[in-house]
């Protein structure tokens, strides 16, 4: 999730060295087209290019742990090993390249390949249509750069796959699981309205991990329920203590699946936040559609009796679910959520742009707030403001960080020292 200047620092005035110091490989079954994208690239500086026309070629010197690959620039439609399978086989690669998609497809199939790239986890840095240009190589190359011009890399690109269950419940027990706070600020003022608790949880040789880390095994061993009110009761805590340095904003919560068919839940939140010090008012709680859906009549309980007591709601990840109208039909939310997978590229993709107006326009029209998460560019929020929506979170505005932190930010912000 890069800091606001998704440029490298480096890179804004030498972009020739930038690429100097990259290695490429080309994978494209035409030979005059794959040795165009070599001189392209030779052209922007680059020195380290190799080349392969098709998948089995590739991966073999993929799998080389030295030197390693930094961009796969990738056609889609190859004899044998075509791209996307290319694309299945990279999760096994000791070093994992970010990737660029060359291909003749039409738009609405290339957004498909970039969420089957994302769904992999592979670092997708974007897609062109043949024959490329050397700006728009340049420009997605660039991009390859977001984490090297930010010391502490995000942490959802961390996948921390080595963990194991005695560390992760040992982290969990010990109270090692941290809350950090991402920023959430309205369009188009820019002026800071409240902040996400993401879990994190810092490890001496990986930094700080995202959930990707350790959420599947705690949801395993029946401890979700453990780290959502850990979340909870430090997301209070920070928030109050925010409320008493000045800094009026609310902070958001996620609220696992288990815990919303708990009919003594909404007296239990009520009672940690209150004891925090906290008015409910200031928090607002996300739910997922489908966590949403379990249990609809504990769940419904639970979820009025919140909003009675002033607590915010969030229909997380709107969208990806299959109940999305259902849900907002009968759940008292104060907020739509709109997920990133929607807000990535939408500048560019036409399907994306229409599902992030339409959603934009309805919670406008339902009179809630809707939020955008993931927004990562300039492109990004621009579309944001022509659309309409009114908040937006992710690391084209800051990464997120630990409360403290989070407090010396926003003063700063508050200054005016921000760009968006």
């Amino acid at each position: 999730m890069s800091e606001p200047d998704i440029t490298p620092r480096d890179t804004a005035t030498r972009p020739s060295a930038f690429f100097a110091g990259l290695r490429f490989l080309v994978v494209e079954d035409h030979a005059l087209q794959r040795q165009m994208l070599v001189m392209a690239l030779r052209r922007l500086g680059a020195v380290h290019v190799e080349e392969a026309a098709e998948g089995h070629t590739a991966l073999e010197r993929l799998r080389l742990d030295w030197p390693g690959i930094d961009i796969l620039i990738c056609d889609l439609d190859m004899p044998q090993m075509d791209g996307m399978a290319l694309m299945r086989h990279l999760c096994a690669c000791v070093r994992q390249p970010s990737l660029i998609v060359i291909s003749a497809l039409d738009q609405g199939l290339l957004s498909s390949v970039e969420t089957m790239a994302r769904a992999y986890g592979i670092r997708l840095l974007g897609t062109l249509g043949k024959p490329a240009t050397p700006d728009g190589l340049q420009a997605l190359v660039l991009g390859h750069g977001k984490d090297a011009a930010d010391p502490t890399p995000p942490a959802r690109h961390r996948t921390g796959e080595t963990l194991g269950e005695t560390e992760v419940v040992s982290a969990l027990e010990d109270e090692r699981i941290l809350a950090h706070f991402q920023p959430k600020v309205a369009i188009p003022s820019g002026t800071l309205v409240g902040a996400e608790a993401l879990a994190r949880l810092p490890h001496p040789e990986w930094g700080a991990l995202s959930p990707a880390s350790f959420i599947r095994l705690i949801e395993k061993l029946g401890l979700i329920d453990q780290l959502t009110w850990s979340m909870l009761r430090q997301s209070a805590a920070a928030c109050s203590e925010w409320q008493r340095s000045g800094l009026d904003i609310t902070v958001s919560v996620n609220i696992s699946l288990t815990s919303l068919t708990d009919p003594s839940l909404a007296d239990r939140i009520t009672s940690l936040v209150t004891g925090q010090g906290l008015d409910p008012r200031k928090m607002v709680l996300e739910i997922t559609e489908s966590a949403a859906m379990t249990e609809v009549g504990p769940a419904l309980e639970n979820l009025t009796r919140l909003r009675i007591r002033g607590f915010g709601l969030s229909i997380d990840d709107f969208g990806t679910g299959y109940a999305s109208m259902q849900q907002l039909s009968r759940i008292p939310f104060t907020e739509l959520k709109i997920d990133r997978t929607f807000v990535s590229g939408a500048h560019s993709h036409a399907q994306r742009r229409i599902i992030l107006e339409s959603s934009s326009d309805l919670a406008r029209r339902l009179g809630i707030q809707s939020v955008a998460e993931g927004v990562e560019t300039q492109a990004e929020w621009d579309e944001l403001l022509r659309v309409g929506c009114s908040t937006a979170q992710g690391y084209f505005i800051s990464r997120p960080m630990p409360a403290t932190e989070f407090l010396r930010w926003a003063r700063e912000w508050r200054l005016g020292r921000h760009h968006c």
